[in-house]
């Protein structure tokens, strides 16, 4: 069992004073923060599956997604974790379940938006053809080769009854297009403003890898046009690569709002655009009190600026306040554009022209002027920033948080103080912290301070404020497309009097087929403040306490996959739960690589044969095991290419910009699961780092 609470450190955080060169942020906030000390983390949910997004609802149950389709609900009542729905999904390369919202009016309507991969009929890998993977899209060829591939992203929204999200209640509400089978940047964040206006981002759905960390802008006739970056964020006629705002009717139809950048009508527009030439804008967040629309935009990958290409790798974080275009592919900011690159000579023409940026490419279907480009109000690269030294250095993953508003008339005995008020939140998944920007006029940043920096944010994927007034953390953790051990949802309290109890759960024994006798103990289990506490045991998911006991005996008379759950309570009515994975029937298959090994030599560009060995209690379907290739970069990772089979080969491929070949690694992970009853599940991974790195 992983972790249930992350314990605090008692040590203050001090805000750090800007000491930068001419043109930094001035100093930092007069007032200082509540120390670390004054916050708790109290893990909701340490099984998350792949965790992708979150949105706290109105009675602070709590929804996330997991990529491959799972929908669950934390719930404050039982301390449960319930799967409300398992949404079919295409899962080559990034694609999956992306972002999760409610409605604004949730508490009458119990409309909830996701944004997802749907099925449809893309080409899948086909096991009988080992040497052959049919789900990868050519890079080369014709239309007709490239046109089985085309895809959509689906923004639909589903009816939540009690805990169950019905798929039958779907309203598809719009399609963004897609080029499956080839990696990367899908994703989507959902949000609201006051008006009731949603806004959804969109990456620019372009392979990165054979343009040397720079613009990707390939305009040969035989390559995939998923290699041209001017065919999506650059294209005024296209929605990917965009913030997209609209306002969404009752039958689930939308309608544009007033102030788009383009009016509807307007010829070679798509008027759902707010704002346009983003890459990877992952997440972000819209503040409700001022409209503005705080967005993290992920970097490109060159290690250093080359002036036959363009600038270096900069993530972005726009405050958003007008319609804008941002300048992807072209330039970073107004003063930093990507040079004009012809790959089909390997030749380099000039600078691109950001006050008056044009798309040439053969793949525009949008206007061929583009408006000027638009300057963050940050920007950094992997290096020390001499105008935001708070950043640090290392990788770049920007996430745009969202704004805290401290209500004094909120009941809540965890709400964040005052001093965060107003101030939006950015978090680095790479680097693994939150920091709170303070704005000054035109929303420029001003100050820059960690927040709660000895409290661990684990490769942070998703954050919001409840109506509560604490934080909800997503958290990824270590790893690649997987259930990582240190991902977990929580919820960050301002701690005013008690503490909320941290409680351990054990079960012996840990599997088995039924009937199955368990024991279960809570040894270990604490509270903060010494108080005494009340159980309450949850075995077989029905809802209904089965115990009150400390420490418990349970038979489980049919098979299946549990989550037993323990719920404390101490007398203020603080509670937290824990979970244990139960699996009760035929065992988990046991996956290992034969080939390939840790230690096997390789660079990229090989093609690297793979075996698998599955031993299971039950008939091993070779058919049933699927290999990923992902390319691993800092901490994260790009999935490449998906076989089926228990042995087959996949191509690395050669890039020699992604963020310099030391960073560079190629994970493989082998998955089956079994058709037992129920079925059963196992994985290994496998990571090879290129000779000489």
């Amino acid at each position: 069992m992983k972790r249930v609470l992350t314990a605090v450190p008692v040590f203050a955080m001090v805000a750090t004073a800007l000491m930068a060169p001419s043109g930094a942020v001035s100093a930092a906030p007069a007032a200082a923060p509540p120390p670390d000390s004054d916050f708790q983390k109290v893990t909701l949910d340490d099984f998350p599956g792949e965790p992708i997004a979150l949105a706290v609802l109105p009675d602070k149950r709590v929804l996330h997604t997991a990529r491959k389709g799972q929908v669950r609900i934390n719930d404050p009542k039982s301390g449960r974790n319930i799967l409300a729905a398992t949404i079919p999904v295409y899962q080559h390369d990034e694609e999956g379940v992306q972002g999760v919202a409610i409605d604004p009016n949730f508490a009458a309507n119990k409309w909830v938006y996701i944004y997802y991969s749907p099925v449809l009929n893309t080409p899948s890998d086909d096991p009988s053809t080992p040497a052959v993977n049919e789900g990868d899209a050519p890079e080369e060829g014709t239309a007709a080769d490239f046109a089985p591939f085309k895809g959509v992203m689906r923004l639909s929204r589903f009816k939540l009854n009690g805990t169950t999200l019905a798929l039958s209640t779907e309203q598809r509400i719009l399609e963004v297009p897609t080029d499956r089978g080839i990696c990367c940047h899908v994703g989507g964040k959902i949000d609201f403003d006051a008006a009731g206006n949603l806004y959804l981002s969109t990456g620019d759905d372009t392979n990165p890898f054979a343009s040397d960390g720079y613009a990707p802008i390939d305009e040969r006739a035989n390559r995939n046009p998923a290699f041209d970056a001017q065919r999506s964020a650059a294209n005024t006629n296209d929605l990917r690569g965009k913030i997209l705002r609209i306002k969404v009717t009752g039958n689930g139809s939308y309608r544009i709002p007033k102030g788009n950048l383009f009016k509807p009508g307007t010829a070679y527009t798509r008027p759902e655009i707010y704002a346009m030439g983003v890459r990877n804008p992952f997440r972000f967040a819209v503040d409700k009190q001022s409209g503005v629309v705080y967005v993290g935009d992920y970097s490109p990958d060159a290690n250093q600026p080359n002036p036959q290409r363009g600038p270096a790798g900069h993530g972005r974080w726009m405050a958003i306040d007008k319609p804008a275009n941002y300048g992807w592919p072209y330039c970073v900011a107004p003063d930093m554009p990507y040079v004009d690159y012809d790959f089909a000579t390997q030749t380099s023409g000039e600078p691109f022209n950001c006050a008056a940026p044009v798309n040439e490419s053969p793949h525009n279907t949008g206007k061929r002027e583009l408006p000027p480009v638009e300057k963050a109000e940050v920007i950094y690269t992997y290096g020390p920033s001499a105008e935001f030294p708070e950043l640090g250095t290392g990788g770049i993953g920007p996430m745009g948080g969202p704004a805290y508003h401290y209500d004094a008339a909120n009941p809540s005995a965890t709400k964040w103080p005052e001093y965060y008020d107003s101030k939006p939140l950015f978090y680095e998944w790479t680097r693994d912290y939150v920091k709170g920007f303070t704005l000054g006029a035109d929303n420029q940043v001003t100050a820059i301070e960690s927040v709660l920096p000895s409290i661990v944010f684990d490769n942070p994927m998703d954050m919001e404020f409840g109506p509560d007034g604490s934080l909800y953390v997503l958290e990824y953790g270590d790893g690649y497309f997987s259930e990582n051990p240190e991902a977990q949802l929580a919820r960050i309290d301002y701690v005013r009097g008690n503490r909320t109890p941290i409680p351990r759960i054990q079960a012996t024994p840990a599997r088995g087929e039924a009937p199955l006798t368990v024991t279960f103990t809570s040894t270990g289990t604490t509270d903060p403040d010494g108080d005494s506490l009340r159980y309450a045991w949850d075995f077989n998911a029905d809802g209904v306490v089965d115990s009150r006991q400390p420490n418990a005996v349970y038979t489980f008379t049919e098979n299946g996959n549990y989550r037993p759950t323990l719920k404390v309570t101490d007398p203020t009515g603080r509670w937290a739960s824990a979970e244990v994975i139960l699996p009760v029937g035929t065992l988990a298959p046991q996956v290992s690589f034969v080939t390939p090994t840790e230690d096997q030599p390789f660079e990229f560009g090989d093609t690297v044969n793979f075996q698998v060995n599955v031993v299971d209690d039950q008939p091993v379907d070779c058919s049933r095991v699927t290999v990923t290739y992902i390319l691993g970069h800092d901490q994260h990772g790009h999935p490449l290419s998906t076989a089926s089979g228990c042995s087959g080969s996949i191509t690395t491929f050669v890039d020699g910009g992604h963020a310099g070949a030391d960073n560079l690694t190629a994970v493989f992970v082998a998955e089956y699961t079994d058709t037992g009853t129920p079925p059963q599940s196992g994985s290994d991974t496998v990571v090879l780092t290129p000779s000489g790195s």
